[in-house]
């Protein structure tokens, strides 16, 4: 049993959550992830640790299904049947001159402990944040106090500048600046446009892949994708992979696998309509 120290609502149904995990905090890297299960019966969901301390570990999650709208409705004192991790590949942090960690809607979140663990070693690092509106801009002031440069966008204009992410990426690498590394996290198709803005300058780029995941370990092949050719296993194998190897338009396609399901169980429970 995983006791919840704060389940906080960050912005619109987004939600933070603090769990006692000691075994787990002591362990987490950047990039890494938990497994959880709201009790026994529950399904197991996979969420980035967007920190943690010596005790404590820090997880983002949207409510997009029937489990996270259970999720957001605990409060402090309950506790978690599972939380299990870190699981996958912590991020291999070494200096470079420019880190450019570009994040969309909740990635905003995933990306925090990259963009902390890069400026721990003195990198010089940008950040360009992108969501629909600036209430579901999440991390500002967090990031704000990392970050060397900070660009905000939204598809409204409501915060930083009207457009999209890519569109900034676009100027920053016909600027006279050179960019050593891409480091993408959000939805599929925003990292898709960014390894193919990064692709003719071969400018390495990363993408932390968020897939369907169901055990963690690599046994059930439901996070199975094709990266330059070759199947890996975003829990084991990742979650991050040379952007510009990673087929997206499967990975995309795999996404939406359940979706049937997911509406089914949402429309039987009321929620999410």
């Amino acid at each position: 049993m995983f006791n919840i120290l704060s389940n906080e609502n960050i912005a619109p149904a987004i939600f933070r959550m603090k769990l006692e995990a000691p075994l787990i905090a002591g362990k987490a890297g950047p990039g890494q992830f938990l497994i959880i299960r709201i009790d026994d019966k529950g399904e197991r969901i996979p969420l980035t640790i967007a920190d943690h301390d010596e005790r404590c570990v820090t997880i983002v999650y949207q409510v997009a299904g029937v489990t996270t709208h259970r999720l957001s409705e605990k409060k402090k004192g309950c506790y978690l049947a599972d939380a299990v991790g870190p699981l996958g590949r912590a991020t291999d942090i070494e200096r470079v001159g420019n880190v450019c960690c570009i994040a969309g809607g909740v990635g905003i979140a995933e990306v925090y402990p990259v963009v902390k663990a890069h400026k721990s070693i003195g990198s010089h690092v940008l950040a360009i944040l992108g969501a629909k509106n600036k209430k579901l801009i999440i991390f500002k002031s967090e990031l704000e106090g990392l970050c060397d440069e900070i660009f905000i966008t939204t598809d409204d204009g409501s915060l930083g500048e009207k457009g999209f992410v890519s569109g900034v990426l676009e100027r920053l690498i016909d600027s006279p600046r050179h960019m050593d590394l891409v480091y993408a996290v959000g939805p599929a198709i925003m990292m898709k446009v960014i390894a193919d803005i990064t692709r003719p300058s071969n400018i390495k780029t990363l993408a932390s892949l968020n897939t369907i995941l169901v055990d963690g370990t690599g046994m059930c092949g439901s996070c199975r994708i094709d990266v330059g050719g070759d199947t890996k296993f975003v829990c084991v194998d990742g979650p991050e992979f040379d952007a510009h190897k990673v087929n997206f338009t499967e990975l995309i396609a795999r996404q939406g696998l359940f979706k049937k399901q997911e509406d089914h169980a949402c429309r039987i429970r009321g929620i999410l309509q």
